[in-house]
């Protein structure tokens, strides 16, 4: 039986898979920890996407079974979306944190310490050139060092996974419509 705070429900009340282990069952990377005892961690998907590129473009993020939020802008890209998603996902929880994410351009970036390099190049890329949305990477970086606690994770989109495909319909939802969405 559905409750309000569910999205929905898989046929026969199945469980979400892999929500009993969102890490995949992969090691740790050096130099990480498992969560604390005590302390659970959130598993939160995020997506953005753009009609046009530039265009219209929406941004989401959602907790298995739980809450979600989407916002727009008028005139953006889809990269954009995609960090504003992590952003707004990152700024909406306090405790340790898995972010689940179809964009490389965000998982590759914490994944390979793309950040440390730009930090230490003055905020230019391997091309010498400055980096794109600097002004969305800088506070996303800044909150994910501050917390410590936020891991990543890439799936592959439009894959048939239930919550990257969630995080993608209240994406273009939001951007589509030019709303805001919560629940």
């Amino acid at each position: 039986m559905s409750s309000p705070d569910r999205l929905f429900d898989l046929p026969g009340g199945a469980e979400p898979s892999g929500g009993e282990d969102p890490s995949g069952g992969e090691e740790l990377p050096e130099g990480r920890q498992a969560v604390p005892a005590g302390e659970e961690r959130v598993v939160v998907y995020t997506d953005g996407a753009c009609s046009g590129n530039p265009g219209p473009g929406g941004w989401a993020w959602v907790v298995p079974d739980g809450p979600y939020a989407a916002g727009f802008e008028v005139r953006t890209t889809n990269q954009r979306m995609e960090l504003t998603a992590t952003l707004e996902a990152v700024r909406a929880f306090a405790g340790p944190l898995l972010v689940v994410s179809d964009s490389t351009y965000v998982v590759y970036c914490f994944r390979d310490s793309w950040w440390e390099k730009w930090l230490r190049k003055g905020w230019v890329n391997a091309k010498r050139e400055p980096v794109a949305n600097r002004d969305l990477w800088e506070p996303l970086i800044e909150a994910v060092r501050a917390r410590g606690n936020v891991e990543f994770r890439w799936v592959k989109g439009h894959s048939g996974d239930r919550w990257n495909d969630e995080a993608d319909r209240l994406a273009v939802e939001a951007g589509a419509r030019q709303v805001g969405l919560t629940g």
